[in-house]
């Protein structure tokens, strides 16, 4: 028995023992976001207006045929510009490039099985006859794909990425400054170690995602495109001989300076894979400080330790069984994304290879990088709103310190005695410390008293046994290494003069 269903007015399938067969995909852009695969379509992306919002108009697919119209609009706008065809060709072909629509080209990529030639030939049925033959002229696929995704990246990186990482800058400062002098237990291994503060601790977030956003400013803006030919040696242009002023690479040039783009120092069919490696790789490498960063918080926020908390959020359910539960889901979701997006770096590496200078080994996996950038946009916007809502606990963490006050002191007391003369300062006071636990005394009660170091211990002026008896001043230059880093970020990312995000 076979019917024909329809599927919010927009998708037909066919129906036939149970399986389904899209028979019109023209139409699939308009599918209900339940019918997509993707978590991150349904759930992260169109499942979020701000983020949609945001990003569409760069990472749609939509966007992209766009955005390799608008290479073909450039080409041919070059060619008039040094007398190979008129101005009013220019014009027309820009005009038809702006009214290019997916599901047209798609319809025709049916029939050529080729996505370039598809959009091509779909420019050229809305030209005039005058017009129709310097449409793809000189060039080859890839000039178009690759320029293309340069360019839109490019865009997402400057307009979207970059002032969205310089917003969260400004709040880890803000908030590194704000708790500059919270004395927290340093912990290393996940054990007790020596005082720091937090703001110190948020410091070193603070100076790791500045030199990220570097990298990630550096390495977008690097990014190249391509216009010559076949094999990247300009075959086709140069066919033109001596007849025009200009010399294929400094026609390149032309048209890539209208789309905001360097040409590629060489090239084959393709542009070489190094400069979106490595926009990449400081796309990941930013995210796995975040990851980071969330899993700090996260462990701070555990009950035995909860030197944070979050705003308390009547509606938020932690757990469908446990009713006083709150999780710290936020700061996960942004760990287990990084889980996903981050083993995709290994993807990119195996897209630098392409045999014998151009194959579709990468076609199908290059068209997924984007979703790493969206992936990534999406987890930057999440911290944001959740760091929104972090409370710390500086009476908690005071708590936290003295679980250890006895045993914190053991470096300045051996650094200290050794400074005076005592030789063997070090393995003495473990020798002291194993001693105190098992007195359940105090390691200062111990060594004030102990015959052994007491000359050496007498030695100590007073401003250094204030730290032997009030470990919470150990922070050594916490402080005032917190004040440099901001200060620092602040001025070599010029934070007070960038546009924010949300201008």
């Amino acid at each position: 028995m076979e019917r024909r269903v329809e599927i919010k007015n927009k998708i037909f399938y066919n129906i036939e023992k149970s399986k389904f067969k899209v028979k019109d995909i023209r139409m699939i852009g308009k599918m209900d976001k339940f019918d997509s695969v993707s978590p991150l379509d349904y759930r992260y992306y169109i499942g979020e207006k701000e983020i949609f919002n945001k990003l569409n108009k760069y990472v749609s697919e939509r966007s992209y045929i766009k955005y390799q119209a608008s290479v073909e609009a450039a080409l041919v706008e070059t060619m008039a510009d040094i007398g190979i065809c008129t101005k009013e060709i220019a014009l027309e072909v820009k005009r038809v490039c702006n009214q290019i629509e997916p599901d047209e080209v798609y319809e025709e990529e049916k029939k050529t099985q080729h996505n370039i030639r598809a959009l091509v030939n779909s420019i050229r049925k809305k030209l005039s006859n005058n017009a129709k033959g310097y449409i793809h002229l000189f060039v080859t696929s890839s000039d178009i794909t690759d320029t293309a995704t340069a360019v839109r990246f490019k865009d997402l990186n400057n307009k979207v990425v970059i002032p969205l990482l310089l917003d969260l800058e400004r709040m880890l400062i803000s908030f590194s400054r704000n708790t500059i002098d919270y004395v927290q237990i340093g912990r290393t291994h996940g054990q007790h170690a020596e005082p720091i503060t937090f703001g110190f601790a948020l410091a070193g977030y603070v100076d790791r995602l500045g030199n990220r956003i570097e990298k990630i400013k550096e390495s977008g803006n690097n990014l190249r495109g391509k216009i010559s030919g076949a094999v990247g040696a300009y075959n086709a242009f140069s066919l033109l001989g001596d007849k025009y002023w200009v010399s294929p690479d400094d026609f390149e040039k032309r048209v890539l300076e209208k789309l905001g783009l360097k040409p590629a120092r060489h090239s084959t069919q393709i542009v070489e894979p190094e400069y979106l490696t490595d926009y990449c790789y400081s796309i990941i490498s930013c995210f796995s400080v975040l990851a980071n960063l969330c899993d700090d918080i996260r462990n701070l926020r555990r009950s035995e330790i909860e030197e944070i908390m979050e705003s308390a959020e009547e509606e938020k359910v932690g757990s469908s069984t446990m009713p006083h539960k709150v999780n710290p889901w936020n700061f996960e979701h942004i760990k287990s994304l990084w889980k996903e997006f981050m083993p995709r770096m290994i993807t990119i590496f195996m897209d630098q290879i392409s045999e014998h200078q151009r194959d579709l080994t990468n076609s199908a996996s290059s068209r997924f990088v984007v979703e790493i950038l969206v992936g990534f946009i999406h987890s930057v916007n999440r911290l944001m709103t959740s760091l929104k809502k972090v409370r710390i606990s500086d009476e908690n963490m005071i708590r936290n310190l003295k679980q250890s006050e006895s045993s914190i002191i053991a470096e300045p007391l051996y650094i200290l005695l050794s400074l005076y003369g005592y030789p063997n300062g070090y393995d003495y006071i473990r020798k002291l410390f194993r001693k105190s636990k098992e007195m359940n005394k105090k390691l200062i009660e111990i060594a004030e008293n102990d015959e052994e170091i007491k000359k050496y211990f007498e030695k100590i002026n007073k401003e250094q046994k204030q730290i032997l008896y009030k470990p919470e001043k150990y922070i050594g230059l916490a402080v005032e290494k917190t004040k440099e880093i901001c200060s620092f970020w602040e001025g070599a990312l010029l934070l007070d003069k960038q546009c924010s995000s949300n201008n």
